[in-house]
């Protein structure tokens, strides 16, 4: 296994982390759903393969996920690191129960730390931003936790480039705890954070943890063109949706993946997060999984590396067009 430093910190992540969003047992929106043994199958083999990092959120099968982690690690809870996040609406019926305001902030913290059976939690990210909470709040309560322990570092996840500047900018000139990743979509289908996200989180020290990789399982290969998505499958539900990509173009660029794996002796997924993994702005690549044989072969994309021809073959074929004031700002880079 690869380890990197989550962003600035000094914290070293597994390059490959398990995201825990599947782990319920009931189902939850398009995770599906696993039985406990396929969850605990799921932590022990990715644990024996060297992944320390795993990433949820008390949003996920409201509590669910958290509570199925951590009975699954078991007396290794506190030899891994875990992420979880706090953002969501926990109860539709308390306006307090949802947002980043300081009351709800705390108070979820405290139901997480009881949900993964420990005193602290690793990385506390705020889920996405609230627009009517002032950002000062959110940042103080954050601050606060790390300075009473019950957090050691904060991140953010699907914010947009001001608003992760102007956070960390608030967090400096306060000198309160600072962000030290970015939890954001990044995948060969989806590259948009490349134009203002990655550039500030580079500038500000910020680690990118992508999520959804491989395009909510697209990548794989396993959807066929002129043939009908399988009625199990992601695609027939929310992620369809949810993550935006043209349809042709995505068919065009698995068969490219399809390829360059022939020439690897391997698979698409592989191919899709060994391009990842060659971005040195990337901390760890959260996947999601069901069964082992997915996560198996995740994780056997870091016994392998790309060539840098294949890199920026990949890099071409996906760039997304730029936008202004990008394509603008490029013209006289050089100047």
């Amino acid at each position: 296994m690869e380890y990197r430093n989550l962003g600035k910190s000094g914290l070293k992540v597994s390059v490959i982390s398990v995201g825990a969003m599947t782990f319920t047992e009931k189902g939850w929106r398009s995770s599906g759903s696993m039985s406990f043994s396929e969850i605990q199958k799921v932590v022990d083999y990715a644990i024996d393969r060297g992944v320390n990092f795993f990433d949820t959120a008390d949003i996920y099968a409201f509590g669910e996920s958290e509570t199925l982690l951590a009975k699954a690690l078991g007396k290794r809870i506190n030899n891994v690191i875990i992420a979880t996040k706090v953002r969501g609406v926990m109860d539709e019926n308390d306006p307090n129960c949802r947002g980043l305001s300081r009351h709800h902030i705390f108070n979820s913290v405290d139901k997480s730390l009881k949900r993964l059976n420990r005193d602290y939690i690793d990385l506390y990210q705020v889920h996405w931003w609230d627009n009517q909470t002032p950002i000062e709040e959110t940042l103080e309560a954050l601050n606060d936790l790390v300075r009473i322990g019950k957090v050691r570092y904060i991140g953010i996840s699907d914010f947009s480039a001001w608003q992760i500047t102007k956070s960390v900018m608030i967090q400096e000139c306060k000198n309160w705890s600072r962000f030290v990743s970015a939890q954001m979509y990044y995948s060969l289908l989806g590259r948009d954070i490349e134009n203002e996200v990655v550039p500030a989180c580079e500038d500000l020290g910020l680690g990118i943890l992508p999520w959804s990789p491989l395009a909510g399982g697209f990548l794989t290969g396993k959807y066929k063109r002129k043939e009908d998505f399988p009625e199990d499958s992601r695609y027939k539900r929310m992620e369809r949706h949810f993550l935006r990509f043209d349809f042709d173009f995505a068919f065009k660029v698995v068969e490219e993946l399809e390829k360059i794996a022939k020439k690897y002796n391997t698979t698409p997924s592989q191919v899709a997060l060994n391009w990842l993994r060659a971005k040195k702005f990337v901390s760890s690549i959260i996947i999601g999984v069901r069964n082992i044989k997915q996560l198996e072969d995740n994780l056997n994309s870091v016994n392998w590396t790309l060539e840098k021809e294949d890199v920026e073959y990949l890099d071409k074929l996906t760039a997304p067009e730029r936008p202004y004031p990008q394509w603008f700002l490029d013209m006289f880079a050089d100047l």
